[in-house]
């Protein structure tokens, strides 16, 4: 028996009676059933005193018996009253309850009714981008910077070498904890230094020595300095320059081309280009149908799911940074409130997903998942053994079914909206990877 009442626009509570002769019944035939396999020193199994398995085990036995009649009571009321709990509820005990039934509440919220809105209004652009060979030789040149090496430079130092120096600073003629240190390197011009840093070494040989003062920035992360003029004396010790490698055949080789032809190294970097500016374009659409979808759809959302989900971010967080080699002493406090915008998003979007995948069927079929792994795994090695290694992984092929569930629903978005093409030069689409 129970009762269902109304705290708010989400919230809910639920309160039972479980009578007390059943909740006593149930405890003797689990404490009975106990008896016949428990072992005690001093009896033989089967043998131990029902009294004395009581004394022993009946607490935990009364909890479990209680536990699992409310959570039966609680999921039997909220079926009946056809409600979708959010969260967890939160289980009470009436206190002064009568010999004849022990009154328990549970106070839980329910998911938001989730109404879709029009979506004829919206437009989304479709970013246009031609992959020609401008963009293929800008790629190239990326490649190049990344596989640069740096070698002795017999000339003054300027923007782009590399300097390795030793330095000393003061302060009013004090040293300063961080103001030394022997074989430093640093690329000039690069913004790693304060600006006097940068300006100091170019014009300078090796063994070159000069002084020359700083002024720390009144927001500089060394508190103890900031905002404080110093002196620094330095001397340069090493100058190297950046020598880019040659556009050759042991460039291609370097990129995995075996026989070191440059036309298919132009080839294989053409289709990895196109492959990632397809990826880039269908992120920019997914992005403004999701915003698009968020608009359109105002909801009120559960505490309980953003408080979930805020600690899910907690947790990744942690994850990611103990992954970077941070051990977990080390870890900064992760505050579950500086996540809660990001969770506010992804529980929104979850529900209105969920929503439309039940409404419009939009569940992907295996084939639309598989697409959706082979996809992914063309960007490795072997492809084939990716492959396999998602299917052989439930939590990762999961991922990859919410993959193609979401582009299922940026489809059916894009058959309701007003979709435009938008001519993009590759830069902008690309960003500062371009």
């Amino acid at each position: 028996m129970a009762n269902v009442e109304t705290l708010g626009s989400l919230e809910r509570r639920v309160s039972m009676k479980l009578p007390a002769n059943d909740i006593e019944k149930q405890i003797d035939e689990r404490l009975k059933k106990l008896a016949r396999n428990v072992r005690m020193p001093g009896f033989r199994p089967g043998k131990v005193p029902l009294k004395l398995v009581a004394q022993t085990y009946g607490p935990q036995v009364r909890s479990e018996v209680m536990s699992d009649a409310v959570q039966k009571a609680f999921t039997d009321a909220v079926r009946e009253a056809n409600l979708r709990v959010a969260g967890y509820p939160r289980f009470e005990k009436k206190e002064g309850s009568d010999a004849e039934a022990l009154e328990f509440s549970a106070t839980f919220e329910v998911y938001p009714e989730v109404r879709i809105g029009d979506l004829g209004a919206v437009t989304i652009e479709r970013p246009q981008v031609a992959v020609d060979d401008a963009a293929v030789a800008k790629t190239i040149e990326i490649l190049r910077k990344q596989r640069m090496k740096f070698v002795r430079a017999a000339r003054p130092a300027k923007a782009g070498d590399r300097a390795t120096v030793d330095f000393d600073g003061t302060i009013d003629g004090q040293p300063f904890q961080g103001g030394a240190a022997k074989d430093f390197a640093f690329s000039i011009g690069e913004g790693r230094m304060l600006p006097e840093f940068d300006a100091a070494v170019p014009g300078m040989s090796p063994g070159d020595a000069k002084t020359f003062e700083v002024t720390f920035p009144e927001d500089y992360h060394g508190k103890e300095v900031a905002g404080k003029k110093a002196s620094f004396s330095l001397t340069l010790k090493k100058l190297e320059e950046p020598q880019l490698p040659e556009v050759d055949a042991d460039f291609a080789r370097s990129l995995g081309i075996a026989d070191g032809d440059l036309e298919k190294m132009r080839a294989e970097i053409r289709n990895n280009v196109e492959r990632e500016t397809a990826k880039r374009v269908e992120s920019k659409v997914k992005g403004q149908v999701l915003d698009a979808l968020l608009d359109k759809t105002p909801l009120e959302l559960p505490k309980s799911l953003i408080q979930m989900e805020a600690q899910q971010l907690v947790q990744r967080a942690a994850a990611d940074l103990q992954a970077r080699g941070i051990k977990p002493e080390q870890m900064p406090p992760l505050d579950p409130a500086a996540f809660e915008s990001t969770a506010k998003r992804r529980v929104a979007l979850g529900l209105i997903i969920g929503e439309l995948a039940r409404t419009e069927n939009l569940q992907p079929k295996p084939a639309e998942v598989r697409a959706v792994v082979e996809a992914e795994a063309a960007t490795y090695e072997s492809p084939a053994e990716v492959v396999k290694w998602f299917y052989m992984q439930p939590q990762r092929l999961q991922e990859m079914e919410g993959v193609a569930l979401e582009a299922n629903v940026v489809k059916w978005v894009l058959s309701k909206a007003k979709v435009v093409e938008k001519p993009t030069p590759f830069d902008d689409l690309m960003g500062s990877n371009a």
